[in-house]
């Protein structure tokens, strides 16, 4: 099949809950106050050993009513989040009652890097107990690592293809691509992607032990500090992002107000390290995602960071960076919401969607001092950025050398 064969796939429709807020208005209103949304969690302090007290979760979160019992025991967090954020996805996008969404024409591809952990929990006295007294028929449910996206389909009665995309920082990013993948080569006409995660202090206690934590416990304020001299680590948030994609002609026979383009994107593993990035292969992942999409480095306007804050992975990160697009903007979202995990990849480009939209881009938080180890990118700092431009590159990297890059149009 030429390019010329290909579908062109849009963005019709994004729905979000963030410890920033549940639309763009709270989320913009935040991010131009340059406060982010990471706190003291003083009940973490409880667990021996720790040392991290930190995290951005989201406050007071609650399913509507129309959720009845019933529906939501096969939920628990995670898959809640990513049910609700898609609920507003697809009112966004005026198909929530479409017979499209209850046919074969629409997937689904979601994912976030684990499941319920209050549901593992109930498995734990039959191993060390040997008592299965805690565990339900809706445990696996709420534990398996495909809750979301599951939760997802048979919520909204989705028939299509269905893709799960555990893939720890890279989960929400993959999402869009197999999404953009199966509309664009004409195997679905709609696809339900994104990403949710659940704040857990089991998930702090893996970066902890990794050294990958931020301990900077006494000025929450201050942390993530990616790309700078004093970074310590990665601070956890949660979240859940959804999209609605379709091919383009479907969505101009229907009217769609379409909020961009999804015109390229590439996925590759570093096949080295578990927990380290490797330059080359970081490098080729964006290159290869240009070429998908048929766009030069100039034409990038701006670069969505993965940027986590983390030693190794910034320096990495921004040379591949430097190589590919030369020294563009660049800022890291995760500096206002904290690291979402399988939700960072779909949120980040939502909320890049409405800063392309607003010409208007946030800086990176805590970034005052370069890490002259970093490459020489345009690093936003202190204030929002006035940018025009048609395409934004966002970038994700995960555990495992995983490695994720998407090009987005401007329409």
């Amino acid at each position: 099949m030429s390019n010329n064969n290909f579908r062109r796939v849009v963005i019709t429709g994004a729905g979000v809950v963030s410890a920033l807020g549940n639309d763009w208005a709270q989320v913009k209103s935040t991010i131009e106050s340059k406060k982010s949304a990471v706190c003291f969690m003083q009940d973490w302090q409880k667990y021996e050993g720790l040392g991290t007290y930190l995290a951005a979760p989201v406050h007071d979160f609650e399913l509507p009513p129309h959720y009845t019992k019933k529906r939501k025991r096969s939920m628990g967090r995670v898959a809640q989040l990513g049910v609700l954020a898609t609920e507003r996805a697809l009112s966004d996008a005026n198909l929530l009652d479409d017979p499209i969404i209850r046919s074969k024409a629409t997937g689904v591809a979601y994912g976030s890097a684990t499941g319920s952990s209050q549901a593992a929990l109930e498995f734990a006295p039959m191993l060390e107990n040997m008592s299965t007294s805690r565990i339900n028929s809706s445990t696996y449910l709420r534990m398996m690592t495909h809750t979301a996206a599951v939760n997802i389909s048979v919520y909204f009665g989705t028939q299509g293809r269905m893709y799960t995309t555990s893939s720890a920082c890279t989960a929400g990013s993959q999402a869009i691509g197999y999404a953009y993948e199966a509309i664009r080569y004409g195997k679905q006409d709609v696809m339900i992607a994104g990403g949710a995660e659940e704040l857990c202090p089991s998930q702090a206690a893996v970066f902890d032990t990794l050294f990958a934590a931020s301990t900077k416990n006494d000025t929450p304020e201050a942390t993530p500090r990616p790309y700078d001299t004093d970074r310590d680590g990665l601070v956890l948030g949660e979240g859940a992002c959804t999209l609605i994609l379709e091919s383009y002609e479907h969505a101009k026979a229907r009217g769609a107000n379409i909020l961009a383009e999804v015109s390229g994107y590439a996925t590759n593993t570093d096949g080295t390290f578990l927990v380290k990035p490797n330059l080359e292969t970081v490098t080729r992942v964006m290159t290869e995602a240009m070429e998908d999409a048929g766009v030069t480095s100039e034409q990038i306007g701006y670069v969505s960071a993965h940027g986590t804050a983390t030693q190794h992975g910034d320096i990495v990160e921004s040379q591949a960076t430097y190589q590919v697009v030369g020294a563009k903007p660049i800022s890291s979202l995760k500096s206002f919401t904290g690291h979402t995990l399988g939700a960072c990849g779909s949120f980040e480009v939502w909320a890049t969607i409405n800063m392309m939209k607003d010409k208007c881009f946030a800086p990176t938080l805590n970034l005052d001092n370069i890490d002259p180890e970093c490459a020489p990118l345009d690093y936003i700092q202190h204030e929002c950025r006035e940018i025009d431009t048609d395409y934004f590159m966002s970038n994700n990297l995960a555990f495992g050398g995983i490695n994720t890059s998407l090009i987005i149009k401007r329409v």
